[in-house]
Formats: structure tokens, sequence, C-alpha cells
């Protein structure tokens, strides 16, 4: 790997804001940073390759609370609830229909799915006791257990599956949506208005349900074995080719999940109550609660007002997690990747060549490495590391280097004009960056700002407290450059499909297109492999983002709770039912 160039300029002026920060919160616990549907990520982590020479910095073992005396008094008196930090989701608590991806945490505690993903990727069951797939691999038949109900005492049949599935089929529904990129058997027909029903959708009997694909797909068992809606409550008003009731519902939703949602104070809290009707038996603590104030995940932790806290791996966080002497830390690895937007309807983010300027001299191994004592690693594609989709082959890793960025804006025909600024038919070249307010966006801040004055490209940076208002702002087009993280990725796919079908406004690949078809076509892991390595390979190149990092993370768990298993891939809510207070 090419050592990488530092600026003198930079590291003095940064490197007592470098020590401060260190021991600040990477975020806050559960946080999903992403302008796309939320699966539910809480621990936004990753591994660190051998040769950056971090795994001194890393907690390679749980570690377990070695004082519980120290517990603060406002955690020790509290014997029915657990809290958990969560940045203020928009309320949107229907799946499918949720706003921004911090409703998908709170989905995840309302609803539990038909087929879970357990630690290593593998489905699971969920509400559906069992499953069979044809030999041709195009039905697929679920098995839902016996005596399942609702929040409200009411019964979950398999009409309410068949009513889900049908629902995400219906012309209004504008979100992204896997279930329908499944292709069941007739779905576009009944989407184009053609069929009063999905002919591949097939009820067997209450507890069983058929669905038949178009096409083989590699994700389908957990695409359509996903949260189900009650079609008693969410379908009472519906008609077809109008969804716009359902908004009405979000903040009273109906569930099957372990928890029921008692109330939800935006900015505030999000407050849950035991579901006494849940199928996999009830949660052993009475309330759960996400707490949406702003505020220090470390005094939060500190104080005993949450029990549970993500941080940065860094040394210095390790050591004071592990003085505090109450908290287990578990070393996390989460399947995501942080990246830089780009406005690919800007007319100079057009051009590749810009974008890997932007890529080349931006120093991404001070701001996501090193500023953070080596929590962290480059991406360079849109897989984490714990994927078997990870590849290093081939991949260019864009090191810092100034005068290839400016060899590139050579070519692209950016001159340095009079004022140090680049410009092209009288145009400057100038880079609008939004970012939320952090420790760690002033980090990047102050280093693009450098980096990029020296390039001649006029960096404008905006930060915005509120994630909801930032994602608003984007939505507008009135911007550049955004910061953003994914949410879980468990399939490849999944990390790719923002690339596919327009939904990166600007970005236009029919290969990628075919190739991402490609890679749901078959279920041979290795055949999958090599598809999504090409497909890597012409996204590393092209930049339709700009990769930038996966993050390690230590989890911080109040030493009184039993019960709490880490999945990446699933995030809290997988062990949450089982989470007690000693």
């Amino acid at each position: 790997m090419r050592k990488q160039r530092y600026s003198g300029l930079i590291w003095l002026g940064l490197l007592s804001l470098f020590l401060i920060l260190s021991a600040c919160s990477s975020g806050s616990a559960n946080k999903e940073t992403a302008a796309s549907p939320p699966t539910t990520p809480e621990a936004n982590a990753s591994s660190e390759p051998a040769e950056q020479g971090t795994e001194a910095h890393l907690l390679e073992e749980p570690f377990a609370a070695t004082d519980l005396n120290k517990l603060p008094d406002r955690a020790k008196q509290r014997n029915d609830a657990i809290i958990v930090t969560l940045v203020n989701p928009s309320g949107a608590f229907t799946p499918y229909f949720t706003q921004v991806g911090y409703d998908g945490n709170v989905n995840s505690v309302l609803y539990t799915p038909l087929v879970r993903v357990d630690t290593d990727g593998l489905p699971v069951p969920g509400l559906a006791e069992k499953w069979e797939i044809s030999e041709d691999k195009l039905t697929y038949t679920y098995h839902l257990r016996e005596g399942l109900k609702y929040s409200d005492g009411s019964p979950m049949t398999t009409e309410d599956v068949e009513f889900t599935w049908t629902l995400l089929h219906d012309p209004s529904y504008d979100g992204i949506n896997s279930v329908v990129e499944a292709k069941i058997k007739g779905g576009q027909a009944y989407k184009d208005g053609k069929a009063d029903s999905i002919e591949g959708i097939q009820i067997i009997d209450e507890r069983t349900i058929s669905v038949t694909l178009e096409e083989t797909n590699a994700t389908a068992l957990t695409v359509l074995g996903g949260p189900i809606l009650s079609k008693a409550y969410y379908g009472k008003d519906y008609q077809f080719g109008n969804l716009d009731y359902i908004k009405n519902l979000h903040a009273n939703p109906i569930t099957n999940g372990p928890y029921k949602l008692e109330k939800f104070i935006p900015g505030q809290e999000v407050r849950f109550v035991v579901n006494e009707h849940y199928a996999l038996g009830k949660p052993e603590t009475e309330y759960f609660i996400y707490k949406t104030t702003e505020g220090d995940t470390w005094q939060f932790i500190e104080t005993g007002e949450v029990d549970y806290g993500s941080f940065s791996a860094t040394t210095d966080n390790i050591e004071k997690l592990k003085a505090l002497g109450f908290l287990n830390l578990i070393p996390s690895t989460a399947s995501n990747y942080g990246y830089n937007q780009f406005n690919l309807e800007r007319d100079p983010l057009k051009d590749k060549r810009v974008r890997q300027a932007l890529t080349y001299g931006l120093n991404r191994q001070l701001i996501y490495v090193d500023s953070r004592q080596g929590a962290a690693s480059i991406a360079n594609i849109p897989s984490s590391p714990i994927l078997w989709s990870y590849t290093e082959e081939d991949i260019n890793p864009y090191p810092y280097d100034p005068e290839k960025a400016k060899q590139l804006l050579d070519e692209a025909g950016w001159t340095v004009g009079a004022d140090g600024i680049r410009e092209k038919e009288g145009v400057k070249l100038r880079i609008n960056y939004l970012g939320s307010k952090s420790p760690n966006t002033d980090i990047f801040i102050a280093v693009a700002k450098e980096n990029y004055q020296e390039l001649g490209v006029d960096f404008v940076p905006e930060q915005f407290p509120d994630f909801n208002t930032l994602v608003s702002k984007v939505n507008s087009g009135d911007y550049d450059m955004a910061s953003f993280s994914t949410t879980i990725i468990s399939d490849p796919s999944q990390g790719v499909e923002r690339f596919i079908k327009g939904e990166t406004k600007g970005y236009d690949n029919p290969r990628i297109e075919e190739l991402y078809a490609q890679g749901l076509a078959t279920g041979d892991v290795e055949e999958r492999k090599a598809i999504y390595h090409e497909m890597f390979k012409i996204l590393n190149d092209e930049l339709p983002i700009m990769f930038t990092n996966y993050t390690n993370s230590v989890i911080a768990i109040n030493g009184r709770i039993d019960g709490f298993e880490l999945n990446p891939l699933a995030g809290i809510a997988y062990s949450l039912p089982g989470w007690n207070l000693q």
C-alpha cells in the first residue's frame, strides 16, 4: 500500500482537536445515517485490514464489567426498562413506508419478519416456523407458526401475508421495493391494473402460503419473508391506486414484534411496552425506550441515562469505557460503508475525472483512519470487509495524491483562475458540501477545505444538527456532495442496489443493471462473487459516489443486562426480547 501523504498545516492545526475528539462517541447507538430504506443497523462499524496496523487498537474479545457497584444511581433505580439512544425518527412506523433510516430501528422492535437472519447471515425462522423452496427455485412455501396474533389480539394469517405482498405492488407505492423486484408471477399485471389479484400468490390454508417467481432470485427467501402488515387494520381503507391513507396509521401501528408502541414524543423518546401476544415469548423486560434527545452519548452512558451505546473503537475510548467498571464491552464489526454522495445532475460532477480527482485529492487516511486512532479503514467498494463478497483485487485504492488529482482536473478542462479557483467556460469549480453536525464532520471539513484549496476547488461546507433536515436538503437537489453511511448490508445486492434503476440520480450504466440481475439469478456463492467483483471494479472506476470508510465500534452495555447477543446483520432487535435486568 502506498504511503499516505500528510499536510503539515492540517496536522498541526488539528492535533489538539484529534486528542479531544478521540474520546467522543462515533454516534448514537443504533445509528442509521442513510438516505436509503432501512434494515436495522445499530453498530456502525467494520473491521480494519491488518496492513493498516490498527489491530492493537481493537477490543478483540468481549470485556466483562469489573465493578457493578460503580453503576450510577439512575441506572440502579431502573428495574423495568432498558434505554438505548437513537437519532430522532420521523414517526413513520409502518414497515415499507419509512421516511428515514431511524424509523427502521423503531420498526425492527415493533415487527418480527417471517424469516430472520442469524449472525452468520443465514436465514432462520421468525414468524414462519419453516419453509420449502421448489427444485427450480421459483416457488417458496412459507408455514406460519401456530396461534400468531397482532398487538391488538387479532389473528395473523396468510391473508395478511398475501395483503402485504399485494399492497407493495400497488402503482401508487413509491418506495424502494425489493418485493416487487423479486418478480412474483403476475405482479406486474396487478400493478398495471390488468388483474384483480397476483397470480403467483396462492393461499393454501390459514398458515400456509406459496409464492411463485418469474425468475430465480438469490435473496427472495428473506425479501419475501419480511415484516407482515395486518390486513384488517392496514387494508380496511385500501383502494387500488391510493396509498395515502396509510400515512394516517403510522403513529398508531398494529404490530407483531416483541414490543408495541406506547408513545412517541419527537425529540425526546420512543417508548415501547411488552407485546403480550408476541409469538416467540414475552420479552424479559417490561419497557424498552429509544432516547431521542440530542446529547453526548458519553454523558448518557456515564450518568446511567442509557444502558447501551456504540463508540468508535479507539484506544482512548476502550480504556475510558473499561475504567467506568460497570459496562460490558463487545467489539463490533458492522456490514455497512460510509460514502459521500455526489449530485450527478451538476455539470462538473457528470465527468468521472472530476469525481476521481475529488477522491484522489482528499486525504481519506487522515480523515477516517488517523484522526480516529485507527478505528476505521478506507472503503473503495460498496461492500464491507465482513461480507463474503468483499475484494481488493483490481480495486483502485485512490491513495491521497494531489498531483494526480490536479492532472485529472486539467484533463477535464478545469483551469486555475487568477483567484486560485479552477474554472471552465466561466463557471467556478465549487463543491457545496452537506454533513451532519458532529466531531467527525468537523474534522472532515477542516481537512477537505485545505485539500481542495490546494487543488483549486472552492469547498463550501454546511452542517445540519438534524438528520431529517439534511435529507430534505439533499432531496431538494441543492448540493454537490453529502455524507452518509448505508444501513446494514446482509447481501451484496443491497450494497449496489442504489446504482440501478435510476436510484442514484444521474447515473445509468446498463452493464451494472445487467450484472445486478445476474447476481440475483443464481444461488451459487462463487458465481455471485465473480459477478459482484466485476460490478465493484466498474463502480470503483466510475465513482458514482465517493466511498469513504468502514468503521470499527465497541458496544458498551450496562453490566446488569443479560441476554444481549451481537448480530451485526440484524441489529439489537435480534436478541432484544431476551434482554433482562439482573
